[in-house]
């Protein structure tokens, strides 16, 4: 059940930083009359840097979300459940959060974009992990 539970939360994350971050400075400068509703085409993107990195960061979450969801899809279909599995889980999540917030929290240095990487290597470690724990148990 944590693996799915860890997913939701992967995904709640995902609209938690589309509503805060694209989603509030989109309708801000709406509301406020600043901006008609057109003006933010899909491909071209505009705006302060700390805007497009949230742009960044949320794509980011959207092409590691459906990799985690059918890593918990395989872990069920096997029906494979064990404390290995809950931890590299977990830990996705746990390194998701703070890359998206060093991602648009902070100006991209070299030292900034190695921490942003370490976070993201810890998730891909872990998805390789759970891919590992599937395959030896079938």
């Amino acid at each position: 059940m944590l693996p799915e539970l860890m997913l939701l939360g992967f995904a709640a994350w995902t609209l938690l930083l589309l509503l805060t971050t694209v989603g509030a400075y989109r309708l801000s400068r709406v509301f406020l009359g600043r901006a008609g509703m057109s003006e933010f085409p899909a491909d071209r993107v505009e705006g302060q840097d700390w805007y497009r990195r949230a742009m960044r960061a949320h794509a980011n979450c959207l092409e590691n979300l459906p990799v985690f969801a059918v890593l918990v899809y395989a872990l069920r279909a096997f029906s494979i459940s064990e404390p290995a599995v809950d931890a590299l889980c977990v830990l996705i999540l746990a390194a998701r959060i703070p890359q998206s917030l060093v991602h648009v929290c902070f100006e991209q240095t070299d030292r900034v974009v190695s921490v942003r990487f370490a976070l993201f290597f810890v998730q891909f470690a872990c998805f390789f992990g759970v891919i590992a724990l599937i395959v030896l148990h079938r």
